[in-house]
């Protein structure tokens, strides 16, 4: 059997662009020899010291709850397991519209149980034992791209870059191609920066 090359990916599950950009990495797993890697990283400590709306400051500060809950989960099982889980927490924030304050317990509950996971781990939300962590690994991920830039940031062989933001996620084959080209690009030295305006929403499946 061929060795699978590992793939870091450093998400915050509440962020559409990192799901989009998941989803399009666990098809490339199915057409290339990756192995990929799960992380946490927060939109709460990206923006804390930033000029930003105060709605969306309001709306990142609920995203820290789900986020401390993968570092539980993180602190007791394998990154395979942390996988399991962003899959379901994304599929109820993102592919049905799940991310409101009132019933975001019981969202992501619902989701640690569809993981095979103890619902008791959403009593995390409501705990700062594990911040030090969430911060450590989002510190971790930035660090490899810069503060310019935030959730998901990819590290491969050595290359780290943030994104790529798509929408829709690719499948089979052109999923593959894509990842071709972006490791050709991101891993060519003194290449920094191929951007165009975002012209859709995300496109879930």
């Amino acid at each position: 059997m061929t060795e699978r090359t590992p793939v870091d990916l450093w998400f915050d599950p509440f962020c559409p662009w990192a799901w989009m950009t998941s989803r399009w990495l666990v098809e490339v797993e199915k057409v290339r020899s990756i192995e990929p890697r799960w992380h946490i990283m927060s939109l709460t400590v990206l923006n804390e010291d930033k000029d930003v709306p105060e709605s969306y400051r309001t709306q990142i500060a609920d995203a820290m709850g789900p986020v401390r809950v993968v570092a539980a989960v993180q602190a007791k099982y394998d990154t395979e397991t942390v996988g399991r889980l962003y899959t379901e927490l994304g599929v109820r924030f993102h592919n049905q519209n799940r991310k409101g304050t009132d019933t975001l317990r019981e969202t992501v509950e619902e989701a640690l149980e569809a993981a095979g996971l103890d619902r008791g781990f959403a009593d995390a939300m409501d705990s700062t034992e594990f911040d030090e962590v969430v911060r450590a690994s989002h510190a971790d991920g930035i660090d490899r791209v810069g503060q310019e830039v935030g959730t998901p940031v990819i590290s491969v062989e050595g290359v780290s870059f943030f994104g790529p933001v798509i929408s829709p996620a690719p499948k089979g084959e052109e999923a593959g191609r894509l990842w071709d080209g972006v490791l050709l690009v991101a891993g060519t030295d003194g290449f920094f920066e191929l951007k165009r305006s975002r012209t859709r929403s995300p496109i879930f499946d």
